[in-house]
């Protein structure tokens, strides 16, 4: 809905992936001002020229603390102020069954789909606590953080602690005027994974665009009695 966002701050995390960037499109296409934040500052440069909002490129690696309250401090000396994050950053590896004890494997997945979430999220909500602001935290989830299955278990494990996070979030924030939610969606049509999937039926995965629109409603005040939900966005998969 146009101009829905008119006068929002949105801090983007992930802004060049496929889901990133239609969230961002989304978010200009309500009127935010938007914060572009990525390991590397170069291709989200480019989508923020196409975007036809203010914006403001941020480099960072959401697991290191100090670069994630960089970004923060550069939006609010930019914007004066943050009213949505949507936490897009996560990621899936193949895995090996439990007894081959894959250590490396288990802190990849943490460290990609547990750890910034639980810095990202948690020093935004600080930040919106400390200024007495309400404010919306969207974080993409996966389905599969409902219940494990056979080769998976670093994986599923890592979004199952991401869930956990952001509904330990919303329970300690909610009563200070601040939205924590997350967004469930089962395989993203993206072109990685139709690669991946040749023979799987595209038409019922959920698209970018879909789960931009999951996210934007969220983040929007039409969402404002809804805490700690994990919103299913599956389409037909």
């Amino acid at each position: 809905m146009a101009g829905e966002f008119e006068g929002k701050v949105a801090v983007i995390t992930g802004a060049s992936g496929n889901l990133g960037r239609a969230v961002c499109r989304r978010f200009a296409a309500g009127g935010a001002r938007l914060v572009l934040v990525n390991r590397s500052a170069e291709r989200p440069q480019a989508l923020a020229a196409e975007l036809g909002v203010e914006t403001l490129v941020q480099a960072a690696d959401l697991g290191d603390l100090a670069a994630v309250e960089a970004v923060i401090a550069e939006t609010v000396a930019r914007f004066g102020q943050i009213d949505i994050l949507a936490h897009t950053v996560g990621g899936y590896e193949a895995g090996s069954p439990v007894q081959a004890v894959d250590l490396g494997m288990l802190d990849r997945m943490f460290n990609l789909n547990a750890r910034p979430v639980f810095i990202t999220c948690g020093a935004v909500a600080r930040h919106m606590v400390n200024s007495g602001a309400a404010g919306k935290i969207v974080v993409v989830l996966a389905r599969s953080a409902l219940k494990g299955s056979s080769n998976h278990s670093a994986y599923t494990a890592s979004k199952a602690a991401a869930q956990r996070i952001m509904e330990s979030l919303s329970a300690e924030v909610r009563d200070r005027g601040i939205n924590v939610n997350g967004v469930l969606p089962s395989t993203i049509d993206t072109p990685p994974n139709r690669e991946s999937m040749p023979n799987a039926d595209f038409s019922k995965w959920v698209t970018p665009d879909d789960l931009a629109n999951a996210i934007a409603f969220l983040a929007s005040d039409e969402a404002k009695a809804l805490h700690g939900v994990s919103l299913e966005v599956y389409n037909r998969a």
